[in-house]
This record gives C-alpha cells, structure tokens and sequence, in this order.
C-alpha cells in the first residue's frame, strides 16, 4: 500500500456547484458585451411625462446669475424648452453653444433647472460661457428633478403652450440630435 491517501470521486452535484455560477457568469458576461458592441442611443429612452402637463415647479433663483427662479407659470402660454444641466457637467459645457443658438430663437423661451450645483459654480459657469436662460431655478437637492423623471444631466424638455411635455431629449443637445429637437419645436409652434 503506498502512503498517500486516495481521495473519494467527487460527486456530479459538486461539480455542478462549482461550474454552475461559472457558466452563468460567463454566460452574461457575452450578453453584456454583446449589447455594449451593438451601442444604444441612450436619449430614445421614452419618457412616461410626454403627452402629459409639467410636473408643477417652484424653484428659487440661482443667485449670481441674474435671473429670476422658476415657477410652474413660467411653463405655460409660449413654447418652452427646460434645460436640466448643472455647472459639474461635461457634456454640459459642450451643448451650451446649442443652447446659446436656441436662446436666439424668439419663438421659444429657455428657462433652466440647476441640478445639485453651488449658487457661485453655476453662476461663473455662466460668467464664462453666456446666460441664454430667461429664468433659473436652483434644484438644490434634485428633488425637482426626479419630479420631472431625469436620469441624469443634462436632459432638455419641450413644453407647449399649454405646458405639456411633448419631447425630452436626454443627454447634450448636438448637432446630431437638434433636427429633432428643432422638428418637435416646429410642430409645438403650430397653431
């Protein structure tokens, strides 16, 4: 007899254990690659607001900026767009030249909602890169927010006259995405 143990065969139920999780994470893991390769247009998120009013909002003024805050009748009687952006926002700072070329547009008022952002930081951000909003309000704890259903800054909404929510556009306003924008935006104009 030699002096090593022999072992005892190991049963089917625990190799099953041990290569069950594998394969499901295996298996998941190609499911997750295969959906990130295929990409996905994160802004065709429907919205569950569209076709109804805007949520009812009552914001104070950032200061430092100039404008008044923003205030549920600030949403009706002309077209509107809501821009959710805040100043610690990258893809912020990149569509605000849309938002300066949209401002230009007599036809529509743009008012904003500063998310979660320090008075001082939104206000310079603005120093910096132009005020194209008529009316700001500070969203301080992002309450006013998750009333209006946004995942994350910036997100734009466009309200008509009666202020109802016709579209949402999430993530920055480009020049990709604004014939959309500015397709839904005629349409809220006509009589």
């Amino acid at each position: 007899m030699s002096g090593a143990a022999q072992r005892p065969p190991r049963s089917l139920g625990r190799v099953l254990l041990v290569v069950l999780p594998l394969l499901v994470f295996a298996a998941l893991a190609v499911l997750f690659l295969v959906r990130l390769e295929q990409g996905g247009d994160p802004s065709a998120i429907p919205s569950a607001l569209i076709g109804r009013p805007a949520p009812a909002t009552e914001l104070p003024p950032v200061e430092g900026t100039g404008r008044p805050g923003l205030s549920a009748a600030d949403l009706r009687g002309t077209v509107t767009l809501v821009n959710v952006w805040a100043s610690w926002c990258a893809p912020c700072r990149i569509e605000h030249p849309m938002l300066m070329r949209l401002a230009a547009d007599s036809r529509i008022r743009l008012v904003g909602i500063n998310q979660k952002d320090q008075p001082e930081n939104a206000a310079a951000f603005l120093a910096d890169l132009g005020n194209p909003f008529a009316a700001i309000g500070a969203d301080r704890n992002g309450r006013a927010s998750i009333d209006w259903g946004v995942y994350g800054v910036p997100e734009t909404f466009l309200l008509g006259r009666d202020g109802t929510i016709r579209y949402k556009q999430i993530g920055p306003i480009s020049e990709d995405n604004l014939p959309g924008l500015t397709a839904a935006i005629e349409a809220a104009l006509a009589p």
